[in-house]
C-alpha cells in the first residue's frame, strides 16, 4: 500500500478550475493600483497596501512559531502579526464558523484536508506566491492561480515509554496490529480527529490503508485499549513522555522532540505505513485583502525559513540539495507514507468524523 511521495500525493487535484484574470489594489485612502495579474484570479478584489496588522491562524506548534518567524520579522519589522494557534480541527471549526466574517487574513501551516473543505466552501482567495513554481508539484493545488500551497508534511508515529514497558515486561508495539493486543489495554492515548489534524490524518489513514469495514472493525479493537483521546496531536507524546500513559500514538516531529529533551521514549513509525497530511498556507477570501498578507505567503515559502521548516519535518514542499532528514527519522521516511488521498479525504471528512465521535467519543478527554 506504500509508494513514492510523487504518485501518493498527486491525487491532491481540485476539481474546481478558474481562469487567471486581474485584480485591483487600494490602500486605506482608497486609491486604486494595479495589481500582477498572475497572483490573484478575482477580479472584484482590492488589496489594502497601507495596513501593517496581520491576522494570522495557524495550527503549527508553539515551540516552533517563534523560530519561524525570526526572518520575517527581519524583512518586515513594521508588521504586527497576530497569531492565533491551535489544534487542526479547532482552527478549522473556527474558520468554518467565521465563513461569513473571516478574521484571519492568512492561514499558515494548517492541514491540506482542512484547506480543501474551506476551499470547497469558496473560502480560499486564489493567490500564487512569488517562487510557488519552485514548490513541487504534489505540494499544491492545481489551479491556473494557486488556491493553497504546501511547505511540508507530517505523519502517523507511536511515541513508547521504554522505562514503563521494561517495568510491564511488555514489547514496545511496531505496527497497528501490535496496538490491538490485549496486553496494551489501557496502555494507550490517541488524539481525537475532531480536534487534531494528527488524530484525523490517522484515522482517515487507516480507513485507506485497510478499507473502509475493515478500518472501523480495527477501530473498534483499538478503542478497547485506548485510555482517552485528547485534543492534541502533541498530547499523546508528551503523557508518553511523562509515563502516565506509556504509548502515545501522535506524530514524528513531537516524538522525537520529546526525544532530544531526554524523555525515555522510542518513536516507533508503524509497519504497514503512516497515515499523512501537508502542512499549507492559503490566502482567505475577503472584499478586501491586504498585502501584507500576500507578502507573508511569499515570505512562507522562502529558502530561509524552508531550512526552519527542514529541522522539524523530513519532507519539503520544496526540493533542494541541502535539505537533511533530522535525526529520528528513517533513511528514506518517503517510503513511510502510505497512499493516501487527500481530496477524498477532505470530501469524506464530516461522515468520517461523525462515525467516529458516535463509535468512540465517550473517551475523550473533557474540553
Amino acid at each position: 500500500m506504500k509508494k513514492s511521495l510523487g504518485s501518493a500525493v498527486a491525487l491532491l487535484t481540485v476539481a474546481l478550475m478558474l481562469g487567471a484574470c486581474g485584480g485591483k489594489a487600494v490602500g486605506t485612502d482608497g486609491a486604486k493600483t494595479s495589481a500582477a495579474p498572475a497572483a490573484s484570479a478575482s477580479a472584484d478584489v482590492t488589496v489594502d497596501t497601507k495596513s501593517k496588522d496581520l491576522t494570522v491562524y495557524t495550527a503549527l506548534e508553539d515551540d516552533q512559531i517563534k523560530t519561524y518567524l525570526t526572518t520575517f520579522k527581519a524583512k518586515y519589522p513594521d508588521v504586527k502579526v497576530n497569531i492565533v494557534r491551535d489544534s487542526t480541527g479547532i482552527v478549522t471549526a473556527k474558520l468554518l464558523a467565521e465563513k461569513d466574517n473571516t478574521q484571519a487574513d492568512v492561514v499558515w501551516g494548517l492541514a491540506a484536508t482542512s484547506l480543501l473543505v474551506l476551499d470547497q466552501n469558496s473560502m480560499l482567495e486564489p493567490y500564487a506566491p512569488k517562487g510557488v513554481e519552485r514548490i513541487l508539484p504534489d505540494f499544491k493545488d492545481k489551479n491556473a492561480v494557486t488556491h493553497w500551497v504546501g511547505i511540508d508534511a507530517w505523519e502517523t508515529a507511536f511515541i513508547v515509554n521504554k522505562v514503563e514497558m521494561e517495568k510491564r515486561k511488555l514489547a514496545i508495539p511496531q505496527s497497528y496490529e501490535d496496538l490491538v493486543k490485549p496486553e496494551y489495554k489501557g496502555l494507550i492515548t490517541m488524539p481525537n480527529p475532531s480536534s487534531s489534524g494528527t488524530g484525523f490524518l490517522t484515522v482517515s489513514g487507516l480507513v485507506q490503508l485497510k478499507g473502509n469495514d475493515a478500518a472501523w472493525d480495527y477501530m473498534n479493537k483499538l478503542h478497547n485499549n485506548i485510555a482517552m483521546y485528547v485534543h492534541s496531536g502533541s498530547k499523546p507524546a508528551k503523557l508518553a513522555g511523562t509515563g502516565e500513559y506509556p504509548i502515545g500514538i501522535s506524530f514524528g516531529y513531537r516524538g522525537i522532540q520529546e526525544k532530544k529533551a531526554g524523555s525515555p521514549v522510542e518513536v516507533v513509525f508503524p509497519k504497514e505505513g503512516s497515515g499523512w497530511d501537508v502542512e499549507a498556507n492559503a490566502l482567505m477570501k475577503k472584499k478586501v485583502v491586504k498585502q501584507v498578507a500576500k507578502d507573508f505567503l511569499d515570505w512562507a515559502i522562502t529558502d530561509d525559513v524552508m531550512k526552519e521548516y527542514n529541522k522539524n519535518y523530513a519532507i519539503l514542499a520544496v526540493k533542494t540539495d541541502s535539505a537533511k532528514i533530522p535525526d529520528g527519522y528513517s533513511v528514506d521516511p518517503v517510503k513511510q507514507l502510505i497512499k493516501n488521498d487527500l481530496n477524498d479525504a477532505a470530501k469524506k471528512r464530516d461522515s468520517v468524523l461523525a462515525e467516529w465521535d458516535k463509535r468512540f467519543n465517550a473517551k475523550s478527554e473533557p474540553k
